[in-house]
């Protein structure tokens, strides 16, 4: 019997510096995406995909991600008192012990990001987010693959189609044979160059893997870079268990990116009633 998906790890330690200054004393994940900080979207996805655990892997630094999610006493009374409705601040309120932090001490990688959560993952599946990759979907990107997970097993990884030009910034797919959305995964390599790469299935921010890997990436055997890489990791589960990529139906903005953030912006802003009409205004007035 396949087990259900319980719990979430958010690698959450990094520094952000493609996002400098605007990430030199807040956390990349707490900017704010219209109303909402990045860290909020991802946790939301979980949550809709049935996540009861998200175990965010921070760093020196990050405490504003965790205190995000907690309650806002003060600012609940004054609000309380002016007899404003408390409803903005639910989805930034966690329940007890749906959210824990463990702290990843240096930066050794994404692999080594997700190791630091394996006591608390123990012996179970568990989704990986990377809160930066903001995926926009009905239902979620998280919600596709667990719902795939629920008929495939093993382990699934989010795939898009890559630029040709842009393999050397991803982790690159060996694909096998296709059923629907899904492809069968034969190999994984990590950021090769354009004339190397095996394909243009390029793995962005969302996983489902299973609890073997954290005793692969416990080894701390270096990759690309000199990190301890995940990609590396998850690719020495092929064979030996089911491994598949998925193509979601979701539209994927990266936030780690200057021109991405803002496009990410536009874009929610444009989905919503309240704020399409001046964007549209400006848009349109700017020939």
């Amino acid at each position: 019997m396949t087990k259900s998906v319980r719990k979430a790890v958010f690698p959450v330690a990094g520094l952000g510096t493609r996002l400098l200054p605007a990430t030199k004393t807040m956390p990349k994940e707490m900017l704010t995406v219209v109303d909402r900080p990045l860290i909020q979207y991802a946790v939301d996805e979980a949550r809709e995909a049935g996540i009861e655990q998200m175990i965010f892997v921070t760093g020196r630094g990050k405490s504003a991600l965790v205190d995000y999610f907690d309650v806002g006493f003060e600012l609940e009374v004054t609000m309380e008192r002016a007899g404003k409705s408390l409803d903005a601040l639910a989805p930034a309120k966690a329940n007890y012990g749906e959210i824990v932090s463990v702290r990843q001490q240096q930066p050794l990688g994404l692999g080594h990001a997700v190791w630091c959560a394996r006591d608390i993952v123990g012996d179970e599946p568990f989704a990986v987010l990377l809160p930066d990759d903001l995926m926009i979907g009905k239902p979620g990107a998280l919600k596709q693959m667990v719902d795939a997970y629920a008929e495939l097993g093993g382990n699934i990884i989010c795939a898009q189609e890559i630029p040709a030009d842009k393999t050397d910034s991803y982790g690159i797919i060996t694909p096998g044979a296709a059923n629907g959305a899904a492809t069968e995964v034969l190999g994984l390599v990590e950021k090769p160059k354009p004339e190397d790469s095996p394909s243009r299935l390029g793995v962005v921010g969302r996983y489902i893997l299973q609890p073997e890997l954290m005793g692969i990436l416990g080894r701390g055997e270096r990759g690309a870079g000199g990190e301890i890489q995940l990609t590396d990791g998850m690719a020495q589960l092929i064979g030996k268990q089911p491994f598949h990529a998925l193509k979601v139906d979701a539209v994927r903005h990266d936030c780690g990116d200057k021109a991405g953030f803002v496009l990410a912006n536009l874009a929610i802003a444009l989905g919503r009633d309240d704020l399409r009409p001046k964007i549209e205004e400006f848009l349109a007035s700017r020939g």
